[in-house]
C-alpha cells in the first residue's frame, strides 16, 4: 500500500508538477501493481485479469473504447467494438447479482454497434442517457461543409440491468412467470392472492397477470404472498416461493432480486453539462491529459441512482478512475483497472490527493 502524500496543493497544480516528473523521463514516478485507498482500490492491468477476483458489483459503469482507433487497442472503427467488448460482456454476466445495473457510455453509433450484443448476454435495455455538453463543445471548431452533418455535442449512457431467472426443472423462469409457478403449485385460487395481499384485485390485476401489464411486487406484499401461500397451501408443497427449497425467501431477499434505483427530482434521460473544465480537468502544461474524462457530476449521478453506501461498483476502464473518485466521496466501494501505467500513475495521485485542500 502506498502512503499518502500530505500535500496542501490543489489537485490540479500538484498534477502537473508530477506530469512534468512523469514524462521528462528523468525520474520516472514507481507504484506498486495495486493501490487502495480506505474502500476504494486501482488495478494496473487488464480488467480481464481481475474480473474473477473483484467482489460481486451493484453497479458496473463501463467507459471503454469508442472505436476511434485514437489509441493502442482502441478498435479503428465502431463495427469492431462488439467484438472488442464481448469477453468483458461474458464476465459482467457471470459475476452480476440480479440486483446489478450496467451504465455502458460511448458514441451513439458506437453503441448501436454493440447494444444487440449486449442484450444477447442477459442484459435488458432499461434507458439511454444523454450527455449533451452544448455548443461550447464544438464552438468555432467545426466546419459543417466538410463533415456534412450537423456538430456533434452529445455522448451516450445508457442503462441495462440483470433481471431475475429463476431454474424449475431445467427451466428458466422469469420472475413474472415463477411467482404465478410457485402460486399454482400451493393449489390455490389466484383470486386469493388479493386476500393475501389485503387488496380488492391489486394483486391478481397488477402481480399475477400475465401481460404486459406486470408489476414487480413490493417486497412487504412479496412476503405476504408467500406467507398465505405457506400457511393455506397445499402441505405437501411447502415451502412455496423458496429458491433453495428449505425456506422461502424473506422480503429484504426478495427486494435484492432487482436492481436497486433512486431518481432525484428533475432529472431526466437528458444530462446537460458542459464537457469537463477548470480545475477539475486533468491537464499537463499545454493539454488534457485524457481525451475522454467524464464529469464527476454525471459519474456520481450513475452511482446513487443504482447502489446505497458500501455497495461495490467496478470501473474496467479506469482511464484516470474519475468512478473511483466518485465512488469514494459517496462512500461506495469501488474497483478500477487501468492497463496504461501513465495513467495508473496519475490516477493513483489523483486519489491520493483529490481532497486534499
Amino acid at each position: 500500500m502506498i502512503n499518502r502524500i500530505k500535500s496542501k496543493r490543489s489537485e490540479t497544480g500538484f498534477l502537473d508538477g508530477m506530469l512534468t516528473v512523469l514524462h521528462s523521463h528523468k525520474q520516472p514516478v514507481q507504484f506498486n501493481n495495486v493501490y487502495r485507498r480506505d474502500h476504494v482500490s486501482l488495478f494496473l492491468g487488464n480488467s480481464l485479469q481481475f474480473y474473477e477476483t473483484w467482489s460481486r458489483p451493484t453497479v458496473i459503469i463501463a467507459d471503454g473504447p469508442y472505436g476511434l482507433g485514437s489509441y493502442p487497442g482502441d478498435p479503428p472503427t465502431p463495427e469492431f467494438l462488439a467484438d472488442w467488448y464481448e469477453p468483458h460482456f461474458r464476465w459482467w454476466t457471470q459475476q452480476a447479482k440480479p440486483s446489478t445495473t450496467l451504465w455502458f457510455w460511448n458514441s451513439e453509433l458506437g453503441w448501436a454497434n454493440v447494444h444487440s450484443k449486449i442484450q444477447e448476454w442477459g442484459w435488458e435495455f432499461r434507458n439511454c442517457h444523454i450527455w449533451n455538453k452544448g455548443i461550447g463543445h464544438i464552438a468555432g471548431n467545426c466546419n459543417t461543409q466538410t463533415i456534412r452533418k450537423f456538430p456533434v455535442t452529445t455522448e451516450v449512457c445508457v442503462q441495462y440491468v440483470r433481471n431475475a431467472e429463476f431454474v424449475v426443472n431445467g427451466r428458466k423462469l422469469s420472475m413474472r412467470d415463477w411467482l404465478r409457478y410457485e402460486w399454482n403449485r400451493s393449489g390455490l385460487p389466484f383470486s386469493k392472492t388479493n386476500e393475501a395481499c389485503g387488496t380488492k384485485n391489486a394483486a391478481t390485476r397488477k402481480y399475477f397477470t400475465k401481460d404486459h401489464l406486470w408489476y414487480y411486487p413490493p417486497p412487504e406484499a412479496f412476503e405476504q404472498i408467500q406467507k398465505y401461500a405457506n400457511r393455506f397451501g397445499q402441505k405437501e408443497g411447502r415451502p412455496y416461493f423458496s429458491t433453495d427449497g428449505v425456506k422461502p425467501l424473506t422480503a429484504g431477499e426478495w427486494e435484492m432480486m432487482r436492481p436497486k434505483f433512486y431518481c432525484k427530482n428533475g432529472i431526466t434521460n437528458v444530462w446537460e453539462e458542459p464537457a469537463v473544465r477548470g480545475a477539475e480537468r486533468l491537464k499537463t502544461l499545454s493539454k488534457c491529459i485524457h481525451n475522454n474524462q467524464k464529469p464527476l457530476k454525471l459519474l456520481e449521478r450513475c452511482i446513487e441512482a443504482s447502489s446505497d453506501v458500501g455497495d461495490v461498483v467496478w470501473e474496467p476502464f479506469g482511464g484516470l478512475c474519475s468512478v473511483a473518485i466518485a465512488a469514494h466521496r459517496l462512500k461506495r466501494t469501488a474497483v478500477s483497472a487501468e492497463i496504461n501505467p501513465d495513467y495508473f500513475n496519475i490516477a493513483v495521485k489523483r486519489l491520493e490527493n483529490y481532497d486534499v485542500f
